[in-house]
């Protein structure tokens, strides 16, 4: 595997070696000593989770809070898919900035986002399957969220607004300067 440190360190690109043949190939999606060995912390994934989603659904940005928050591993399996990642660490020198990065079936790409970051994705293909594993179970209670289009947060979507499909729910979620956000040190 190769791992690699984006402009936000904490955040991690994960790559598996592919191994091909005539029949197709084999991966190892993910090798928690080798990550270990790579970023000095270990990830014990408790849930693994799937969605569907058709072209221009944009989902998030989503975080839960403590003690209920949870690191990401988040791939495609079908499709395109621009992954955000927004830091709300308000202890952070990267607090508030973001990561764009372009997740496809064929790049097998992974990312790596720790707690103290929201989350969310747009599709760009007809449609994706997006699979993700965290390493903190599902509270409806500690769900939270920002909104996309937060104009401090200065985030490229890619799409324009009017090909964007949306739930209700993440149309009226609070901006950045209203979210609550996390102090590292209570990890």
């Amino acid at each position: 595997m190769k791992f690699t440190r984006l402009d936000i360190p904490d955040i991690i690109i994960c790559e598996p070696n592919l191994y091909s043949d005539n029949r197709g190939y084999f991966a190892e999606i993910f090798r928690n000593d080798m990550f270990e060995k790579f970023s000095g912390t270990r990830i014990n994934f408790c849930q693994h989770n799937e969605s569907l989603s058709r072209f221009g659904v944009m989902r998030g940005l989503h975080y839960q809070k403590n003690p209920h928050a949870q690191t990401k591993l988040v791939r495609v399996t079908k499709g395109v898919v621009l992954d955000i990642a927004v830091d709300i660490r308000s202890d952070s020198p990267t607090f508030g900035k973001h990561i764009a990065v372009k997740l496809t079936e064929e790049n097998k790409k992974q990312i790596l986002i720790p707690k103290g970051f929201a989350h969310g994705y747009v599709v760009l293909s007809s449609e994706a399957v997006l699979s993700y594993s965290v390493d903190n179970y599902y509270n409806k209670k500690s769900e939270r969220g920002i909104a996309f289009d937060d104009e401090d947060l200065k985030i490229n979507w890619i799409l324009s607004p009017e090909k964007l499909c949306i739930s209700n729910k993440d149309k009226n979620q609070p901006a950045f300067k209203h979210a609550e956000y996390y102090n590292s040190s209570s990890f």
